[in-house]
């Protein structure tokens, strides 16, 4: 996960200036008007520090189609590095989002259809909300990377998961869920365990054993196991990928659970009179009044009910405003607890989850349409302004609320990484809010495709050994632009010229102009956007230009794309 070819990493470092002044300008908008949000699969990014990479004993597998589920190494480390090296703020982003660092299932469970050892890399198979995962690094290392952020003007949020814990793999059960014993079994384990494989690792594992009632407890979750409720046939109830489901509708108070009480570090404490979602929500948001974390990216939202969505906003609120007034010279700003969410298949128009507390939401609907745009081999620009023409028309000012849009996801699909420079254009340019996804701006390759799992292929290693230099620049480029100009984000959207096709945006003062598939000596239509005889900077090359006759004439540089902004 370290460059390996020196002179890649000189050329792509002299690409952009490293701390260019993204964030100074008064035209950028407020983070919830323009996110520009970095998604990154922690484990997957840089080894910040490889002493913790066999965490619990964790192993990785010797050949790349078996290690796909593993741990790979990327850490909290590994994050404040390529912040320290101003990677991000290279990219424009103003937050990032990184998977749940809370502490994960400890061993592994059978991955796909048989095909490979599936751990929790990705954060969705929770143990203990109190305890930072040792494989993510130490608290100390969290701290330094939330800092690091914050001084750069970027937002730290977290992944966080409501819906269901992690399944009961053999390793945790092992350490905390042992009891009775007898020559032949430790609680609902049969002897020999250690040595299950994937063909015949169920056959280690009593699902009839009384003992696992002890593991997270019939009150806290359904999981149809003996002692144990049956997952249900609604969102709100059933197991999720056979997950366990969470009882946050539920109004019974609670104790620990049996595991956590067996688990001597866990910090979770008995909280009187407290529900599934009281000690959920107190658990998630000590991470925010502790760390100043600065919101959350929930998962699968519409498998929780919206009380409990409200109750997590309302203590994450609270517990940022508690740590920002005790850190004044460690917030960005004063801005409120921000929360998006996902709930597969939302499009870019207001839900009632707007109602539940989520400032956004996470746009399923942009990457089926930028695919059309994209195309074969090149852009379809009438399809493109449809899709920017019908995005601002729910998401330019005055909206109230806002989306994510995004290219390429862990959950579903990478873009066609032939056409890196093409797609940092459709996206980095629309209106609302936009999600790069780790290694979008490096055309990072998919990995190992393993049977009945294929979406682990889009989590790939960062490719820092193999960066596609001219995607990593452009998309440097317009991240910086987008940063600059809210208008792109929030402003009113008309189409100003055909040949090169051209847009303008316009949200108050901050205007901009852009061309795309734009050749050879363009005029670009401007009047109506920027003052005849007024100077204006095209954002990608550097060139100035005076606007006259209502048009300006530039050299567009090779890639066709023309940034216009009024000149300083």
């Amino acid at each position: 996960m370290k460059f390996k070819n020196l002179a890649l990493a000189a050329a792509i470092a002299a690409a952009v200036p490293a701390f260019a002044p993204v964030f100074a300008q008064s035209n950028a908008g407020s983070f919830a008007d323009n996110p520009i949000v970095y998604f990154v699969v922690t484990d997957r990014f840089l080894d910040g520090d490889p002493s913790n990479n066999e965490s619990y004993g964790r192993k990785r597998e010797p050949k790349p189609a078996d290690d796909v589920g593993t741990f790979h190494g990327g850490d909290l480390a590994g994050l404040k590095r390529k912040l320290d090296e101003g990677w991000f703020r290279q990219l424009g982003v103003n937050a990032i989002w990184i998977t749940a660092p809370y502490e994960q299932a400890h061993g592994w469970v059978v991955g796909g259809s048989k095909a490979f050892k599936h751990y929790a890399y990705h954060g969705y198979f929770a143990l203990d909300y109190t305890r930072l995962d040792k494989n993510m690094g130490t608290e100390d290392e969290l701290r330094a990377f939330v800092d690091a952020a914050h001084a750069q003007g970027i937002r730290v949020l977290f992944d966080v998961v409501m819906n269901h814990p992690g399944y009961g793999d053999l390793q945790t059960l092992s350490e905390y869920v042992n009891q009775p014993r007898t020559d032949k079994k430790a609680g609902m384990l049969w002897s020999g365990w250690e040595q299950a494989t994937l063909a015949n690792y169920h056959s280690f594992i009593d699902y009839n054993d009384a003992a696992w009632t002890q593991w997270w407890g019939p009150d806290w979750i359904r999981a149809g196991l003996r002692g144990y409720q049956e997952g249900g046939r609604d969102d709100l109830t059933s197991q999720l990928a056979y997950l366990p489901d969470f009882k946050t509708e539920q109004q019974k108070p609670v104790g620990l659970p049996p595991m956590l009480k067996n688990k001597p570090d866990t910090r979770a404490k008995e909280l009187p009179n407290a529900t599934v979602r009281d000690y959920l929500v107190t658990w998630l948001t000590q991470w925010v009044r502790s760390f100043g974390i600065d919101g959350f990216r929930a998962d699968t939202v519409k498998h929780v009910e919206g009380d409990s969505w409200r109750a997590l906003k309302k203590a994450g609120t609270e517990a940022l405003a508690a740590w920002k007034a005790e850190n004044p010279k460690r917030k960005i700003d004063d801005a409120a607890f921000w929360m998006t969410g996902e709930d597969w298949g939302h499009g870019p128009s207001r839900s009632k989850n707007f109602d539940a507390g989520f400032d956004n939401m996470i746009n399923f609907d942009f990457q089926t349409r930028a695919d059309l745009v994209l195309g074969s081999s090149k852009l379809d620009v009438a399809s493109l302004d449809k899709l920017y023409a019908d995005y601002a028309k729910l998401l330019a000012a005055p909206a109230s609320y806002n989306v994510l849009s995004y290219l390429s996801s862990h959950d579903t699909a990478l873009y066609e990484r032939a056409r890196a420079v093409d797609a940092g254009t459709v996206l980095l340019l629309a209106p609302g809010g936009v999600q790069i996804f780790y290694g979008d701006e490096t055309a990072r390759p998919l990995g190992p495709m393993p049977a009945g799992d294929k979406q682990q292929s889009t989590r790939s290693d960062m490719n820092w050994s193999s960066v596609d230099a001219a995607a990593l620049e452009h998309w440097r480029t317009l991240g910086q632009f987008r940063a600059r100009h809210v208008a792109l984000a929030r402003g009113a959207h008309a189409k100003v010229g055909d040949a090169p096709y051209a847009f303008s945006r316009i949200a108050g003062d901050d205007k901009v102009v852009v061309a795309v598939n734009a050749a050879g000596a363009a005029k670009i239509k401007v009047g109506g956007v920027f003052a005849e005889g007024s100077s204006v900077r095209d954002a990608y090359t550097g060139a100035t230009a005076k606007v006259a006759g209502g048009e300006v004439a530039i050299t567009p540089h090779a890639r066709g794309v023309v940034l216009l902004e009024a000149a300083p």
